[in-house]
């Protein structure tokens, strides 16, 4: 009996205390943030010039798209024959400092306002490797991605891809608001020592891939594609 409880309130924090979490957490921090954030746009801007933010497909519940927003953090950068650089090489100073403070995902809050992303889940990838995950760990798209989750809290840079897709999976099995409250809080504990939450993946994703995701017909997948796709 205790075992369908406990099941049961899993299930109804999934089904609506999830959304309440978010809403009731995101809305303030959105508000207390929109002076930071005008001010981070405006260096991106400056320094950068437009877009100010960086716009995405990614895959969300179910695997459905949506457009996932950050701030902008890579310049336009070419070689002579008119080809953007590497994803390294066109990293700006100042999207360096906002990738390791966290603060481009400043804008990833209103993804969460809007439903299509929780504060904690898996971390939304690439529509592309959506036919390449194996049955078990397509069920990371069973809840809304996420902006932290338990792959960040748990795992390390230099973790291969089929440990943090299965801690993903972890996640979902897992789902609770105890859970959901534990990440959040080492989440803070990681921002406020300076240690992103999110995996530095440039110039290294070949090397953590252990279940073939970053290579599509032979080719590497930039992570920052579309970087330059209409934007604000």
């Amino acid at each position: 009996m205790a075992k369908e409880g406990t099941a049961l309130v899993a299930s109804l924090y999934r089904r609506a205390g999830k959304r309440v979490l978010d809403v009731a957490l995101t809305l303030p921090l959105v508000l207390a943030s929109a002076p930071l954030m005008a001010g981070v746009a405006i260096a991106v801007r400056a320094t950068m010039g437009r877009p100010v933010l960086f716009r995405h497909r990614r895959p969300g519940l179910q695997g459905n798209p949506f457009v996932l927003l950050k701030f902008r953090t890579m310049n336009t950068a070419k070689d002579a024959s008119g080809n953007p650089l590497s994803d390294e090489a066109r990293l700006a100073p100042l999207g360096r400092f906002l990738r390791r403070t966290s603060l481009d995902e400043l804008p990833t809050l209103l993804n969460v306002l809007k439903g299509d992303m929780s504060l904690v889940g898996p971390r939304p990838l690439l529509m592309e490797y959506l036919p390449r995950y194996s049955p078990r760990h397509a069920r990371r798209h069973e809840v809304n991605p996420g902006i932290t989750g338990l792959a960040q809290v748990e795992g390390r840079h230099t973790s291969k891809f089929s440990q943090r897709l299965e801690r993903d999976v972890q996640y979902v099995e897992r789902c609770s608001l105890g859970l959901d409250l534990e990440i959040l809080l080492r989440t803070l504990i990681q921002v406020l020592g300076e240690e992103s939450v999110v995996e530095e993946q440039m110039g290294r994703a070949a090397e953590i891939d252990d279940v073939g995701l970053y290579v599509v017909n032979g080719q590497h997948i930039s992570f920052s594609r579309d970087v330059h796709e209409k934007g604000s």
